[in-house]
């Protein structure tokens, strides 16, 4: 079986989340952090936000690399219209699962392909909405004292310890995880950048 890339693809991040979703199917990319500033526009609605953050990631590295396909994004968590960041402190993380705790809270991540030399810049919003059972202040003090909060925004990590504060996932898992795999593998082949073959088996 095989999964070939046409064009190469430069990751502009320095997630391990999104490098790791991507290494699942096998793809060959290279990793080149934007470093942007992440602040907020006052009034910015967050589903704009994170699309003019994944654009901004994208055209950055993309004017180094014109040759390349450049994959930005940008992931925020949401709720009652609040944007929570990445916690820098145990107090933050703290205030943040008890937001979290017993409610459910939204998940945006935005992506965006860009490539110069294809004069090519297409970007996309996803969604998903997280329900968080009602956390005792035990288990709360538990993960904040892990180093498990500190780079995630919303202050968890849905495929590591904070995996059991989920009671329910409505959309995708990954993109909660910080890429939307699904859509961004679609967003390549119709790009036609990304190619699928099988071998022979059972023929």
């Amino acid at each position: 079986m095989c999964i070939r890339l046409t064009q190469k693809l430069i990751l502009a991040s320095a997630s391990p989340r999104r490098a790791e979703l991507l290494r699942l199917l096998g793809l060959a990319f290279e990793v080149v952090p934007s470093h942007m500033d992440e602040t907020q526009i006052e009034g910015e609605a967050p589903p704009d936000h994170v699309l003019r953050l994944s654009r901004e990631k994208a055209d950055c590295i993309a004017d180094l690399f014109p040759e390349a396909l450049v994959l930005g994004a940008d992931t925020v968590v949401v709720i009652d219209g609040r944007v929570l960041g990445k916690p820098k402190t145990q107090e933050e993380a703290r205030e943040m699962l008890e937001t979290l705790s017993g409610r459910e809270h939204t998940v945006y991540t935005g992506f965006s392909l860009v490539s110069k030399q294809r004069d090519l810049r297409i970007s996309q919003v996803v969604q998903a909405s997280v329900l968080f059972k009602e956390i005792p202040e035990d288990e709360i003090l538990w993960y904040v004292s892990s180093e498990e909060p500190y780079d995630k925004a919303g202050g968890y990590a849905v495929q590591g310890m904070g995996a059991f504060f989920i009671r329910e996932i409505r959309g995708s898992y990954t993109n909660v995880m910080g890429l939307p795999l699904s859509e961004v593998v679609e967003t390549l082949k119709d790009l036609g950048t990304l190619t699928f073959s099988g071998d022979s088996h059972g023929r």
